[in-house]
């Protein structure tokens, strides 16, 4: 992720927890707010997450960097660990869970340990130990059945999966954390966000790492349905902005809120594979793309999705800096240089 993300304007140095840290945002997360000289602490349980993430990121920022970050290997589920990690906190980045939508419909029961009740475990932890701020990842899918585009926060729907229902249940306990007990939370609703150490590998990968990796190995990529469906896909270098501005911003405006965290703009499933292939091929020129296959749409997925961020520009200074395009052009770099084809 080239360039410097940065705080708010004003914001000193803090003590911030990033829960999920080995994922493939919280390790973001955690080399940002390093480079920013903050003091971090950071849990992973490794259920989804990855060893060798925390090594890049050490190896990013360097061992006098480094030397700002504790790491503590444990489970959200569990109570006790929760509040041993936010001892101490000013900021929690709360970003563990089990995503994937068809993940939840599989196995719905471990989708809500870690994101309902893992959920309710950190947020009352940063309660009793007084943190000062809980910023949360939340989710588009939380817009379930709602058909308008784009999607506004304040307009929801029915949720379409198990996971989906987790994540709007976070916002609900979040809003009633801030209600009864003073806390102050954001809440940040990510749209399809992709770059750098995000895993192409199992059943559940997201689509640009998994396509990426197929089109590398020389494999077909299925496009599920007829290739129309559209996401608002969404760089890593944004969503870790969004994260710094939420945690340090000092409006009042923006605390208790939900936001929605996307570049605004659409893509189909038929343009992003041309948009990969065309990245793909200018750092790999000899490499031959088969056309995609077109299988059937995935249960609990919607058919599109596009996001407004008026409100996280206005209530943030949220001002999204890589589009599609843009994005891509450097995360491919990464994916050439790192992921191995099977």
């Amino acid at each position: 992720m080239n360039g410097l993300v940065e705080l708010a304007s004003g914001a000193g140095a803090k003590r911030w927890l990033v829960t999920g840290s080995a994922g493939f945002i919280g390790s973001h997360l955690v080399e940002a707010l390093l480079r920013q000289n903050q003091e971090v602490v950071s849990i992973d349980n490794f259920a989804t997450g990855h060893q060798h993430n925390l090594d890049m990121v050490r190896a990013a920022v360097g061992e006098t960097a480094w030397s700002r970050h504790r790491f503590v290997e444990g489970d959200i589920t569990d109570a006790q660990t929760c509040l041993d990690v936010c001892r101490g906190i000013d900021v929690v980045l709360h970003e563990a869970a089990i995503g994937s939508v068809p993940r939840s419909l599989a196995t719905p029961l471990v989708t809500h340990a870690t994101n309902a009740t893992g959920f309710l475990n950190m947020i009352d932890a940063a309660r009793l130990c007084g943190v000062k701020r809980f910023v949360y990842a939340a989710s588009s899918s939380t817009y379930g059945d709602h058909a308008q585009l784009p999607k506004v926060e304040h307009l929801i729907g029915k949720p379409l999966s198990p996971y989906a229902v987790t994540k709007y249940l976070n916002e609900l306990y979040a809003d009633v954390y801030g209600r009864c007990y003073g806390m102050e939370t954001i809440g940040l609703r990510y749209f399809n966000v992709f770059g750098a150490r995000q895993d192409p590998l199992g059943a559940y990968a997201a689509v640009i790492p998994r396509w990426v990796d197929e089109m590398l190995g020389g494999r077909v990529c299925t496009i599920n349905g007829d290739g129309e469906t559209s996401r608002d896909f969404c760089y890593i270098a944004n969503v870790v902005q969004a994260n710094l501005l939420a945690g340090s911003t000092t409006n009042p405006g923006a605390i208790n809120q939900v936001f929605n965290v996307a570049y605004g703009e659409s893509t189909t499933l038929n343009t992003l594979h041309s948009l990969i292939a065309d990245a793909l091929h200018a750092n790999r020129p000899e490499l031959r793309i088969e056309p995609p296959f077109h299988g059937e749409l995935r249960a609990g997925d919607i058919r599109h999705s596009l996001a407004d961020i008026s409100k996280g520009r206005a209530l943030l200074g949220y001002s999204p800096q890589f589009t599609v395009r843009a994005g891509l052009v450097e995360a491919i770099t990464w994916y050439v240089n790192n992921l191995a084809t099977h």
